[in-house]
């Protein structure tokens, strides 16, 4: 069974709820807060339990947060946004999904027609259920009007635990045959190009420190392409693979999802400061955003990215816990 807890933490103005959930030796902590991720603690193979994800201590730091540690973040379009990303609108906004407060294990966010620039009334929800070592992560939304959404958790991972140093130790595995190329502000250029003799095939586990050493740029934020457009749905396929030798800590990826954005955190610098004052700098944790394609809306060729009034947003992701 899963033991669930909930306590008041705080106000941004309004009342902030931490949910625990608790499975076996994989417990996890929820804000109600950007329905976010402050916490997953799992066992080495010496049984010791560490927090493998980044973030802060207390509520302050969440209600700035500026990297979006462990929030949900979602709705893009084609209109004129706000810019927060160079030339870029980037995870919804200047106050996306993760600055509402909601209530529940199930989480639930009403953004209004206009909300941020963006069309429709948008109602969404994301259920988080633990269940022995894995963790699920469903998706529903629905709107009035035609709009574009990508809906995805934007946690950073470190198995061998948040705080330490770098990633550089880690080997990985993405089950993908193509990934998308980035223009110099690391948006999509429309070209899906296969990863067969590039530094970005990851079908085989590769040793991440040695792979960012010959990569172009300060590292990975590509997305990969599980599956193309015209391809059958995905019955939640295995994205990702992620192991640190030292620990033994393994990450495994489900999605229903298109694509998987894997980023190293290139642009963490040491300036900000996280649980029990770490100093996150660069590469010292990575991100698996399962989502469509990013830019889909400006690419007619990607998957399609709209929601229309009558349909049903949904797609499903987990997160498994284990130890070699």
């Amino acid at each position: 069974m899963t033991e669930v807890c909930k306590e008041q933490c705080g106000a941004a103005p309004g009342p902030v709820e931490s949910w625990s959930l608790r499975s076996g030796a994989v417990s996890v902590e929820l804000l109600s807060l950007g329905c976010g991720i402050k916490s997953v603690s799992t066992p080495d193979r010496s049984g010791q339990s560490a927090d493998i994800v980044l973030g802060y201590d207390d509520l302050e730091g969440y209600l700035s947060n500026p990297r979006y540690f462990g929030a949900v973040v979602g709705r893009v379009k084609e209109y004129e946004l706000a810019i927060n990303n160079g030339p870029n609108a980037l995870h919804g906004g200047l106050k996306g999904f993760d600055k509402a407060v909601d209530n529940g294990v199930k989480l639930s966010h009403f953004s209004p027609d206009g909300d941020e620039g963006y069309s429709g009334n948008l109602n969404a929800s994301v259920t988080y259920r633990l269940e022995k070592n894995t963790l699920s992560v469903l998706y529903h939304a629905q709107t009035d009007r035609t709009t574009p959404i990508n809906l995805t958790n934007h946690s950073y991972f470190n198995l061998a635990g948040q705080g330490t140093p770098d990633i550089y130790d880690h080997e990985v595995t993405i089950s993908a045959e193509s990934y998308l190329p980035v223009d110099d502000t690391m948006i999509p250029t429309g070209e899906v190009k296969p990863v067969e003799k590039t530094l970005f095939d990851l079908r085989k586990l590769v040793l991440l420190g040695s792979r960012l050493e010959e990569l172009p740029g300060p590292g990975f934020d590509h997305n990969f392409c599980l599956c193309l457009p015209g391809d059958p749905p995905l019955e939640r396929k295995c994205a990702r693979r992620v192991v640190h030798p030292g620990t033994g800590r393994v990450l495994e990826v489900n999605t229903t999802q298109p694509g998987v954005q894997f980023y190293t955190s290139n642009f963490l610098d040491g300036t900000l400061k996280g649980k029990g004052g770490a100093a996150y700098s660069k590469h010292s944790a990575f991100c698996l955003e399962t989502q469509n394609w990013p830019d889909a809306v400006n690419q007619p060729h990607f998957p399609d990215a709209l929601l229309r009034p009558g349909e049903t947003y949904t797609h499903t992701t987990r997160f498994t816990f284990s130890v070699i």
